[in-house]
């Protein structure tokens, strides 16, 4: 898809310093711009490379000051690193055909779907669904009895939905993600085996929410495992059985949290991280990566690291004895 740098002002209710007609076709780095590519330029660290850029369009802040030519045409923006992530978000929905559904797939007469609904080949749709407009539905995709998923969804390849699930609209799940499997729930018995804790809770995934390839996010054995408004989960998370994952949460991969644990708002999980069960994390905490959170964390904005969780300050003047010890 190809844009001139006028039309690409348009799009992002920017400006243009420079040739309008200058055209590009991809996006790229700014360290690695060429002739015919869009570059960004947000971060000041950066800058050198505005000076050296063959790229033909540069994206950048209104209020950027050149200290030197620059041979890119300039869109400025209020934002750049913003007004990218628009016009990445816009491009794709240029890309994304929309047909009713393919003949190899298998829907429920019960089913229900809203207007220009996409449905791929080899997927299945059980009875009683309920789809909303817009929502896009691509190969081997298999939508349990009785779920419903709201409008301007994207499921992706692979996905696998059991029945009775709630999804809200404008939710993306990324390829082979798994909602509403069995939780881990085993009850020991006397004589040393394990009888299994039968799951017949669900999971409800709210609006704007964003969940990796290879998420698993288990059901409740009663009531609900919720994922609230604008949560942002990484590839290879897990969640566990009557988890709450606050609004705008965010996850990074290979983390995760056990069951019936309560994670606040605008959280943010580093990678690795691990959370024990039945224990409550505060709003706007921030763990570190590979933090291990073995009890509740009370107070709200606070940084964590290491496993067993400690404050940030703590923990490296923990790190700071402990490593002197070591020398010694």
């Amino acid at each position: 898809m190809e844009f001139t740098a006028q039309q690409l002002a348009e799009v992002l209710k920017g400006t243009v310093e420079g040739n309008p007609q200058e055209k590009v076709s991809s996006f790229a780095k700014i360290e690695h711009g060429k002739p015919g590519q869009l570059c960004f330029f947000a971060n000041p660290k950066y800058e050198h490379y505005v000076y050296t850029s063959k790229a033909s369009v540069l994206l950048v802040n209104s209020d950027f000051v050149p200290k030197a030519p620059v041979t890119p045409t300039l869109v400025r923006v209020e934002n750049a690193y913003d007004a990218l992530a628009e016009l990445l978000s816009f491009m794709a929905r240029q890309k994304k055909a929309y047909r009713r559904h393919r003949g190899r797939c298998r829907i429920s007469w019960s089913a229900r779907l809203g207007k220009k609904v996409h449905v791929g080949d080899f997927v299945t749709i059980g009875r009683d669904c309920v789809i909303g407009d817009c929502t896009k539905i691509y190969d081997n995709v298999t939508i349990g009895a009785g779920t419903k998923i709201g409008s301007y969804c994207i499921i992706y390849p692979g996905v696998h939905i059991f029945p009775g699930m709630v999804i809200g609209d404008r939710v993306i799940l990324h390829a082979g993600c798994i909602i509403g499997d069995d939780g881990f729930g085993n009850a020991p018995q006397p004589d040393g085996s394990w009888k299994k804790i039968e799951h017949v809770g669900n999971v409800v995934i709210g609006n704007d929410v964003e969940i990796g390839s290879n998420t698993t996010v288990d059901r409740a054995p009663m009531e609900s495992t919720i994922i609230e408004d604008g949560v942002r989960i990484d590839n290879l998370c897990q969640i566990a059985h009557n988890v709450v994952v606050g609004r705008n949460t965010a996850m990074a991969a290979l983390s995760g949290i056990a069951g019936s644990s309560k994670i606040g708002k605008n959280c943010i999980l580093a990678g690795q991280v691990g959370i024990s069960g039945h224990v409550t994390i505060a709003d706007k905490t921030t763990l570190a990566a590979q933090t291990g959170v073995i009890g509740n964390i009370k107070d709200s904005g606070k940084v964590y690291f290491g496993s067993p969780a400690l404050p940030h300050r703590t923990f490296l003047r923990a790190y700071a004895k402990f490593k002197k010890s070591g020398e010694e």
